[in-house]
């Protein structure tokens, strides 16, 4: 009996040691361990010259949980710690500029607040845009192809061209804005013009590659998320007045490429089991003023 209860004592030991392991376990991983988990099950290599890289905090801290959004905002970072998470996966820029460079900001009020509150809740920021868009399939674009609706419209696998049945850029454009609730759309061309092929430009690639998928013989519909009103809106415009068969719908940036980081939440919860994920999702940056 006394060998019986000295072995149930062991058992219970090794396993109270087991247990006592497996939740210290969960509370040791850190960021840069994360992130490193992110890195291999990308399809691309790492490259060293990138933005994604850790724009605050300690990479080595233990993260609490993972909020994952387009912009590293005041109301993500309040929803984040709400949410006892303290890294956070941001697709864009967090100090207003594509390098994240906070030289000229040092002396910058707004600056210094929303430093001052990432350094007292410790928040870990890291971007993660070129890698996310270098993956094959670039995982913006599937998200935003599945929210959208049209993987069954892809004529072939590079996510840009979409066939569908004969409307109006109009009927179209209201067809969007039910799916994407809260953009305000640009609609740039004859919102009468009839088309059937259509052309997705996600985020801000630039005139030239807009310009580029508008001359193709397959384009007659450009969406989009952003381009300088004197670049892309211009070109379109001329090609309406000239006769041509082209036609732009802006969504705006955030509208555009959002999906693609709630479908990263998504694909990182196939692999980190042991840390909570959240999206949060940031919404448009302005209002449209309505008329009383």
């Amino acid at each position: 009996m006394k060998l019986l209860g000295a072995c149930l004592v062991f058992l219970v030991a090794a396993s109270s040691h087991k247990l006592s392991a497996q939740d210290n376990g969960l509370k040791t991983k850190t960021a840069r361990q994360i992130v490193a988990q992110m890195q291999t099950h990308l399809t691309c290599r790492w490259n060293q010259e990138t933005v994604d890289t850790f724009k605050s905090g300690n990479p080595d801290d233990v993260v609490t949980g993972v909020a994952v959004c387009m912009f590293a905002n005041m109301e993500t970072l309040r929803k984040a710690v709400e949410n006892n998470c303290n890294l956070i996966i941001a697709h864009e820029p967090t100090f207003y500029n594509h390098l994240d460079k906070t030289e000229f900001l040092k002396d910058n009020p707004v600056y210094q607040k929303k430093m001052d509150y990432i350094n007292e809740h410790k928040l870990i920021i890291f971007r993660f845009h070129d890698h996310w868009h270098y993956t094959v399939p670039d995982g913006i674009c599937v998200g935003m192809v599945d929210k959208l609706g049209w993987k069954a419209n892809q004529v072939d696998q590079s996510m840009l061209f979409f066939k569908f049945g004969e409307q109006t850029v109009g009927e179209f454009a209201q067809t969007l804005q039910e799916k994407l609730q809260g953009s305000q759309l640009r609609v740039v061309g004859n919102p009468s013009m009839r088309f059937t092929n259509v052309a997705l430009a996600v985020g801000a690639p630039g005139s030239k590659t807009h310009i580029n998928l508008l001359s193709g013989e397959f384009t007659e519909l450009l969406v989009a998320g952003e381009a300088s009103e004197w670049e892309t809106y211009e070109y379109v415009l001329d090609a309406s007045m000239l006769g041509l068969k082209k036609a732009a719908i802006f969504t705006g940036h955030i509208a555009s490429e959002e999906a693609g980081m709630e479908y990263c939440a998504t694909w990182m919860k196939t692999f980190i089991t042991d840390i909570p994920i959240i999206y949060l999702e940031n919404g448009p940056s302005f209002r449209s003023v309505q008329k009383n």
